[in-house]
């Protein structure tokens, strides 16, 4: 991307068509681009995504099903924007290029947005989501002028992806897959951690870490690095930045941290994740689990301290009591240790979890939270590259369930299958670590298994990037 900006500053009037436009990011950017004075209009496939009730509240048109008629119904175009799923084949994709209406790609968008604010980037392999919505949730609470965007949907935004309070300050979740994060423009990063990942992309840890220390390059003379102490990959990321850009500021947080974002107290109480930062005699409490979510906690409280620095706010009592009840509120994102329901006594969440380190931590968190459960756990792993490359950590990171069930590979359009590995692979791999390892082809498979198994007092968890998130659904109409 050049550094002279495509999008005109003001964007009041102008049309936007938004190819893809029920995803997730596409919505979120589609009405952050709507409360700057932008007409939008847009298409996408017939199916409802729980993004259809946001749009139908937006000043929006949205078109059911792709054509390149749509575009004739849109009227006049100034720009489009595509999602990322999307290549110059697709037939919309086509008609803009061969019309010659200026095309962006979604980070692209994001990128161009992020200019017009003093803009943070949340960017890490694992806890950008969290930590993005626990950011957001904090601004809201002390009505600070900042928008947020993040990937998922956050129950304190009413769902929504966004939450727009004003136009000072831009959050936003930034993803490192195929470098995307370079599209965005921050004055500070939040860097989570850094491990390998997306390697139908990157070749392994060395060519991530290259992509992560790319993006903190582009922060500006004093730009702010916030990262995790607990964290190999993001110290590593820290050091050498300190080397490299000695104009950064570095601000670490975590267990293992120097400075007031240090973690000095953790404990669990029925329902209640506390922990203290060492800046302040207050305990924050989370009514969720995980020793990782009091990570990404930290990390949104040196955001905002951040922000208030920089809006020159007192850090006063009245703030501290916002920022304590902010924390409390925060109810967690869509697929993000999300409640299903629960019936028959039994529990049911489900959770995006798919890489091992966060399948892990997660299901830890979980038994801590819920020690009196048994907790079974449905994972179906997401793309051939990924399961074939982590195989032995994914193997040994169900230790924390007491049941595992396991699935086929859910396959990514963005990759071929070589043969090398299947969800049976796994399957027998995982049988090494834990004794309580079931497999069925498909999540629907496990339906009738599992009608019989469960209990009153179980804990029932899908995880995973793929479709088994609809066997919880089932599972609960029919207990």
């Amino acid at each position: 991307m050049s550094d002279s900006p495509k999008i005109p500053e003001d964007i009041k009037g102008l049309h936007f068509y938004f190819i893809g436009i029920k995803g997730t990011g596409m919505t979120a950017l589609a009405e952050l681009y709507t409360s700057r004075g932008a007409r939008v209009s847009g298409a996408d496939v017939d199916e409802v995504f729980y993004t259809d009730r946001i749009l139908a509240n937006l000043p929006v048109t949205v078109y059911q099903g792709f054509a390149p008629e749509n575009l004739d119904r849109a009227g006049q175009i100034d720009y489009a924007v595509r999602s990322s799923a999307y290549g110059d084949d697709h037939p919309e994709v086509k008609t803009v290029l061969d019309r010659n209406i200026p095309l962006f790609n979604y980070t692209e968008a994001l990128g161009e947005l992020s200019r017009l604010y003093s803009s943070t980037g949340i960017a890490g392999v694992h806890g950008k989501t969290t930590t993005t919505g626990l950011t957001g949730t904090l601004l809201k609470e002390l009505d600070m002028p900042a928008s947020v965007l993040v990937g998922s949907g956050v129950s304190s935004f009413g769902g929504r992806s966004t939450w727009n309070g004003g136009d000072r300050f831009f959050v936003a979740e930034t993803c490192e897959y195929q470098r995307h994060f370079l599209d965005f423009y921050p004055r500070r990063i939040v860097l989570t951690s850094v491990e390998p990942d997306h390697l139908d992309y990157f070749s392994g840890y060395v060519d991530i870490l290259s992509a992560f220390m790319e993006y903190i390059d582009k922060l500006p003379e004093g730009g702010e690095l916030i990262y995790c102490a607990d964290d190999t990959g993001a110290v590593e990321a820290a050091q050498r930045s300190s080397l490299e850009r000695p104009d950064l500021k570095l601000v670490p947080y975590g267990e293992t941290a120097e400075g007031p974002f240090r973690i000095v107290e953790s404990r669990l109480e029925e329902g209640k994740n506390i922990f203290r930062l060492a800046g302040w005699e207050r305990d924050f409490v989370l009514p969720l689990p995980g020793k990782y979510l009091q990570l990404n906690a930290a990390a949104a409280l040196a955001v905002v301290f951040s922000l208030l620095e920089e809006e020159g706010r007192d850090v006063d009592e009245n703030c501290l009591d916002s920022l304590v009840e902010g924390v409390k509120n925060f109810r967690g994102s869509k697929r993000r240790c999300e409640l299903v329901g629960e019936k028959s006594g039994v529990l049911i969440m489900d959770d995006y979890g798919h890489h091992p380190t966060a399948i892990d931590l997660t299901l830890r968190g979980l038994k801590e939270f819920y020690p009196n459960r048994r907790l079974i756990v449905d994972f179906m792993s997401h793309t051939y590259s990924r399961t074939a490359a982590l195989l032995d950590k994914f193997a040994a990171s169900f230790t924390a369930a007491d049941v595992v069930i396991l699935h086929e590979i859910y396959a990514s359009a963005r990759e071929k299958y070589d043969g090398t590995v299947t969800g049976e692979t796994l399957f027998e791999e995982a049988h090494k670590h834990h004794d309580n390892v079931y497999y069925f082809q498909k999540p629907s498979d496990a339906q009738p298994f599992l009608r019989d198994y469960l209990r009153s007092g179980d804990l029932f968890v899908t995880m995973g990037a793929g479709d088994n998130w609809q066997l919880g659904l089932k599972i609960l109409e029919t207990l």
